[in-house]
């Protein structure tokens, strides 16, 4: 029994004295294969890259990244406020003029007027066009006098005239704040009352 022990450890002894050098030999020739096709810089790169040209299983990447990024189209923030100022006021009070919102401001800018002035004198005239004879579509009371009362074909015609009115009548000749338009427009209101409605109309549509 004692030399077949001696026997069986003899041959795991020899056995692993001739099969460690060849798996070392082979270890070593691997390795060095291996160091001269690639370094560990180059492999890491490729593997880099092959996450996005061929991404490996399980990871979610994009084949390809987006040319620029989106924007946001900012047309409705840099779009004229004036107008949605003045819509604002005009839907408050349910005036008829609110379609005309974008007229008012562009006839205003066109003679050179406060774009609140017209609207102003609208609500201190007429309540905003919700009394005043319907068919001349005069809200402002412009042209009226004893001969008779000033009519329009529609609203823009009215915008149009009594702003180029405005800038021709009152403000050419040095009439440029509410209570000098008024000593020509309505001399006769009490105590000032008609410049003091429109200065504050314009203030609520600052």
């Amino acid at each position: 029994m004692k030399e077949s022990g001696f026997g069986g450890g003899m041959l795991l002894i020899l056995t692993f004295f001739l099969i460690t050098p060849v798996a070392l030999v082979t270890s070593v020739y691997a390795l060095v294969s291996f160091d001269g096709s690639k370094n560990v810089g180059e492999v890491i790169g490729e593997s880099t890259e092959n996450l996005i040209s061929a991404p490996q299983s399980g990871v979610q990447v994009f084949a390809s990244l987006p040319g620029q990024m989106p924007s946001v189209d900012m047309g409705s923030i840099t779009a004229d406020a004036r107008t949605e100022i003045v819509r604002q006021y005009l839907e408050r009070y349910n005036s008829p003029l609110e379609p005309y919102a974008g007229d008012l401001v562009r006839i205003a800018d066109k003679y050179g007027v406060d774009f609140r002035l017209t609207t102003a004198i609208a609500q201190q005239e007429s309540n905003l066009c919700k009394k005043y004879p319907v068919w001349t579509h005069n809200c402002w009371g412009y042209g009226i006098h004893s001969a008779g009362t000033l009519g329009f074909n529609g609203f823009v015609e009215g915008i149009e005239t009594v702003t180029r009115g405005i800038r021709e009548n009152y403000i050419d000749e040095g009439l440029v704040t509410p209570e000098e338009i008024m000593s020509k427009w309505v001399p006769h209101s009490p105590g000032g009352a008609w410049a003091r409605g429109v200065s504050a109309f314009m203030e609520e549509m600052e």
